[in-house]
C-alpha cells in the first residue's frame, strides 16, 4: 500500500491525499490551493495521476480546501462515486457552484482587463476559469451521501465509516479498513477536527485505534483564547464600535459553518443583555444557501443552536438578520455609515462581497474588522492581521485605520490543546502517524511534539511525499 501527499502537507489549503493498493486506487479529499503566489499554478497543474483510474474518491468536508477541485477532476476524467455524509453532499453543490460562479465571472474581469491593456500580473495570464458551471453540474451527480456512523463499501476490498468531526455541518472523521495482500489495515483520516463546546456543531467523536492516522494540525502549535475571553472581546469590540466610535462592524467569515456560527452566538449575547439590539447583515447569497441547508440538518445542531438558529430566522429573538440577496442589495450596505454589522465572504477576504466592505470601512478609524478564523499565508486577510499599513483591494490602495480584532477563540479548527485530547482516546499508538494541514513550522513541531510527549512514530511530510506502507 502506498500513501501519497497531494496537498495540505506544509500548507493549509489544497487537501488531498491518494491511497494505492494492488486492487484499488482511491483519493480522500480534492480541495483547492488558496493563498500564495503559487496557489494558482497549483490548482491548474495537470493531476499528478491519472483521475480515470481511481475507483473512488471521499471528501471529509464542503470546505473548499477539501473539496474545491472535484470539478475539476471529473473534468479531467475522474467518473466514479464521490462519498461524503448526506450534510455534505446537499453542501457540495451550493459550494461548488459559488466557486465556479466567481471563476467564470474573475476570468471574464482578467480578460476586460487585458483588451484594456492592463493584464493581470504574470507572465502568462490565463483567463480561462478553473472550471464551469457545467462542470460542477456533472460532478455533482457522483456524489453519494451517507450518514454519520454507517458502514459503507465503495469498493469490494475497502469499508468505511463517517464520524462527527465537529467542525462545521457535515465535516467527517473517516475511518477506512483496507484489505491488501490478505491483511487488513486500519486508515483514519482527521479531516479537519473542530474545537470542544463551539456554538452550533456537537463536539468531535473519539477515535480509539488506527494503523495509519493522518491528522491535521492547523493550530498544533498553540492555544485559543477561552470561549469566555472570546465573547468579552466580541462583545466589546461590538459595544466600542457601534456605541461609542459611531462606526461599522466588519466581520469576513466562511459562508458555510462560521457565518451560522456567528448568527447563533450574536442571538445568545443579545438574550442574554449583554449586547443592545443589532443590525445585522448577512451579504452573501453562499451564506443564505448554506444557512438554508443547515436547517435541512438540524438534527446534526446542538441543541441551543437549533432552537436559536430557527428562531432568530422567524423573527422570534431579539436580533435582526437580514440575508441580502442581489449586488443592489450589498451595494446599498455601503450607504451605512454606522451601527451596522456586516458579516460577509470571503472569509479570507481573497474574493466576493467582503472585499467591497472593506474598500468601504477599511480606511475608517471609528470602523471595526472582526477576523474568526484562520487566515492562510497570500490572503489578503493575513496581511491585513499581520499589521499592514496598507492593502490593495480591486484597483485601489486602502490605508488601514479601522480597528484589527482577531477573535481566535472561534476558530472552527482544534487547538493544540483539543488535538491531544482527541490523540488521547486512542487506546494504542497508531503504527504510523502523519501530520498534515498545517503551515511547514506548526505541521513539524506537532509531529515532534506528538514523538517526545507520546511516543509515537509521527512525520510531518512535504507535498507530493509518498510513504509504502
Amino acid at each position: 500500500m502506498r500513501l501519497t501527499f497531494r496537498g495540505a502537507a506544509g500548507e493549509v489549503t489544497g487537501s488531498a491525499y491518494l491511497v494505492e493498493t494492488d486492487a484499488c486506487r482511491f483519493l480522500v479529499d480534492c480541495g483547492l490551493f488558496q493563498g500564495g503566489r503559487d496557489a494558482e499554478a497549483k490548482n491548474r497543474a495537470r493531476f499528478p495521476f491519472r483521475p480515470a483510474d481511481l475507483d473512488f474518491a471521499i471528501a471529509t468536508h464542503a470546505h473548499l480546501d477539501h473539496c474545491g477541485l472535484f470539478p475539476r477532476l471529473a473534468a479531467a476524467g475522474f467518473g466514479r462515486t464521490i462519498f461524503a455524509t448526506d450534510a455534505t453532499a446537499d453542501l457540495m453543490p451550493v459550494m461548488l457552484r459559488d466557486a465556479a460562479f466567481i471563476q467564470e465571472k474573475e476570468a471574464g474581469s482578467q480578460r476586460t482587463r487585458a483588451l484594456r491593456g492592463h493584464p493581470p500580473p504574470g507572465k502568462e495570464a490565463d483567463f480561462a476559469p478553473l472550471y464551469t458551471l457545467a462542470d460542477v453540474d456533472r460532478m455533482c451527480a457522483f456524489v453519494a451521501g451517507e450518514r454519520y456512523g454507517g458502514e459503507f463499501h465503495p469498493h469490494p476490498t475497502v469499508r468505511a465509516c463517517f464520524r462527527d468531526a465537529g467542525h462545521i455541518l457535515g465535516a467527517a472523521i473517516t475511518e477506512i479498513w483496507v484489505n491488501d495482500a490478505g491483511r487488513t489495515l486500519k486508515l483514519v483520516f482527521s479531516g479537519d477536527l473542530g474545537q470542544p463546546a463551539r456554538p452550533l456543531v456537537r463536539d468531535p467523536t473519539p477515535i480509539e485505534d488506527a494503523d495509519l492516522l493522518v491528522v491535521e494540525s492547523t493550530y498544533g502549535n498553540r492555544n485559543h483564547r477561552t470561549m469566555a475571553e472570546t465573547t468579552d472581546e466580541l462583545v466589546e469590540a461590538i459595544t466600542a464600535t457601534l456605541e461609542r466610535r459611531r462606526g461599522n462592524v466588519i466581520v469576513p467569515a466562511f459562508a458555510l459553518g462560521r457565518t451560522q456560527e456567528l448568527i447563533v452566538l450574536l442571538a445568545e449575547l443579545v438574550e442574554a443583555g449583554r449586547l443592545g439590539p443589532l443590525n445585522v447583515f448577512v451579504d452573501s447569497p453562499l451564506a443564505t444557501a448554506a444557512t438554508e441547508v443547515t436547517l435541512r440538518h438540524v438534527d446534526l445542531l446542538d441543541d441551543t443552536a437549533r432552537r436559536i438558529l430557527r428562531g432568530t430566522l422567524e423573527g422570534a429573538l431579539p436580533l435582526k438578520v437580514r440575508f441580502t440577496e442581489d449586488a443592489e442589495e450589498s451595494k446599498a450596505i455601503n450607504a451605512i455609515r454606522a451601527g451596522a454589522v456586516v458579516i460577509a465572504a470571503s472569509g479570507m477576504c481573497d474574493a466576493g462581497r467582503i472585499k467591497h466592505h472593506l474598500e468601504h470601512n477599511l480606511g475608517r478609524p471609528e470602523c471595526a474588522v472582526l477576523f474568526t478564523g484562520f487566515q492562510a499565508q497570500g490572503t489578503l486577510g493575513r496581511r491585513i492581521v499581520d499589521g499592514a499599513s496598507s492593502v490593495r483591494i480591486f484597483d485601489a490602495v486602502i490605508p488601514v485605520r479601522a480597528q484589527i480584532h482577531t477573535l481566535g477563540g472561534l476558530s472552527a479548527h482544534a487547538d493544540q490543546g483539543a488535538l491531544l485530547a482527541w490523540l488521547g482516546h486512542f487506546g494504542r499508538a497508531p503504527r504510523r502517524t502523519f501530520v498534515v494541514h498545517g503551515e511547514a513550522d506548526t505541521q513539524t513541531a506537532f509531529a515532534r511534539l506528538l514523538t517526545d510527549r507520546l511516543g509515537w512514530n509521527a512525520l510531518a511530510p512535504v507535498r507530493g511525499a509518498s510513504i509504502e506502507l
